[in-house]
């Protein structure tokens, strides 16, 4: 079941970065060698009352000159809009409302999507009463007074959020459909491979139950099996600043990533692999999703018997942190090699809900240890009591330990390697949980 998105929307300065720092707090998991993890976070995995969902930062603009913030406000606002299920647009009370406030919040309200109003700074609520409600001119409902930097607020501002929340999403859950999102930087060949994939038999679904978001969803029948394809390429609006493209792109394929069960990483093969395609395909393997990297155009690369060894090596350098990927060239245009993709799917689609039973897995885990003894620190030794695998997509499991603080990033990967050696699993991600015995 995909998680609610959440996006925040806001002028320059009124403390949109210091609200998603603070309601995505302990929640933001760095991982050092994924690229894309870094200080200026865009997405962040949140909570509420047991309610999960994805926290966009959509952010990046410039104080310039007045027409150029209201330009860029309104291009994050139809961000916002194409992507989130609930929209937080914040204000500053300080400032009050403002002409670029005003020509947002039309936007918003004429979009029909939830929208909670923030308002901002307000570290005194019986003295700044009076100017929170000049926010109601907004025509946005009931301003939600907060001050980010003190924490105050937050969650009354969290119970406004999540009422919009849809409380079971079953219909959703009962669609067995494999789900597939195609993600990529523009011009890859994404919406090419799609509509290569569908053929005639293409059919536009914008009303898929439990999808509020405006991705365009493509239903395909290959043998006597539908998949639904994601594509975020129709949301794309030009920006006139590539840091701003590179944003929106990533805001779009964690919206499209979170309801895929596997996503296909379109690269073009004829530029090659770059820092952007591992900042999106970072998205897909933090999430734990089924990958396959599709490098398109190949067909136009120039060609000699080391080339797509040169190739499958600088891909799987720059990817370096998701090497259980599967890796295809493709040519959306002659459509070479496509055919194998449908296949790949259910291959990946299997492995991300296999079960492994307790006591083979153990046994496993046992021989991996006489193999290799854990390491020790300062005298003290690793050991590793039991294992057992909690979830799936992706295949989840908890190791117990007798010290965590113990357990080597490095040795981890190679128990790993082992269960992946046993068991398969490729193309999945798999997620490691360590606990000390007592621990849950």
């Amino acid at each position: 079941m995909s998680k609610p998105i959440v996006a925040i929307v806001g002028r320059p300065n009124v403390g949109k970065s210091t609200l998603f720092n603070h309601l995505a707090g302990a929640n933001i998991s760095i991982i050092k060698d994924t690229p894309g993890v870094t200080r200026d976070r865009i997405y962040a995995a949140a909570s509420w009352l047991d309610r999960e969902f994805t926290l966009i930062d959509t952010g990046g603009i410039e104080p310039d000159s007045g027409d150029v913030i209201l330009s860029q406000m309104r291009e994050q606002a139809q961000t916002a809009i194409d992507t989130a299920d609930v929209i937080i647009f914040m204000t500053d009370v300080r400032q009050g409302v403002v002409d670029a406030d005003d020509k947002v919040a039309d936007m918003l309200r004429r979009s029909r999507k939830p929208v909670v109003l923030c308002v901002n700074k307000v570290d005194n609520f019986t003295k700044q009463q009076a100017d929170v409600y000049e926010f109601y001119s907004l025509g946005l409902g009931d301003p939600v007074p907060i001050s980010a930097v003190s924490k105050q607020g937050l969650g009354d501002l969290l119970d406004e959020v999540i009422k919009y929340f849809d409380p079971d999403q079953t219909e959703e859950e009962e669609d067995l459909r494999p789900k597939v999102a195609v993600i990529g930087k523009p011009n890859a060949g994404k919406s090419s491979i799609v509509n290569a994939l569908a053929g005639e038999k293409r059919m536009i679904v914008s009303d898929i139950p439990g999808t509020t978001r405006d991705a365009i969803d493509t239903v395909i029948t290959h043998g006597d099996k539908e998949y639904i394809f994601i594509d975020t390429a129709g949301l794309r609006r030009k920006a006139k600043i590539k840091e701003e493209l590179e944003r929106y792109s990533i805001i779009r394929a964690v919206s499209a990533v979170e309801r895929a069960d596997v996503v296909l990483m379109v690269i073009d093969a004829v530029e090659g692999v770059t820092e952007q395609d591992a900042k999106i395909a970072g998205i897909a393997h933090e999430r734990g999703k089924g990958i396959i990297i599709v490098a398109n155009k190949w067909d136009a690369v120039e060609k000699d018997d080391k080339t797509i060894y040169r190739q499958t090596e600088k891909i799987r350098q720059t990817l370096s942190f998701m090497p259980y990927a599967r890796l295809l060239f493709v040519s959306a245009r002659t459509g070479q090699r496509l055919d194998k993709l449908f296949d790949l799917i259910d291959v990946i689609v299997e492995n991300q809900t296999r079960r492994i039973q307790t006591g083979v897995l153990n046994e496993i885990i046992t021989e991996a240890l006489a193999l290799t003894p854990p390491p020790s620190d300062k005298g003290k030794r690793l050991k590793l009591f039991y294992a057992t695998q909690t979830g799936v997509k992706p295949p989840a499991f908890v190791l117990f330990v007798n010290d965590k603080e113990l357990m080597h990033f490095s040795y981890l990967r190679y128990l790993e390697n082992k269960i992946r050696e046993a068991f398969g699993f490729e193309g999945t991600a798999l997620k490691f949980y360590i606990r000390e015995r007592g621990e849950k």
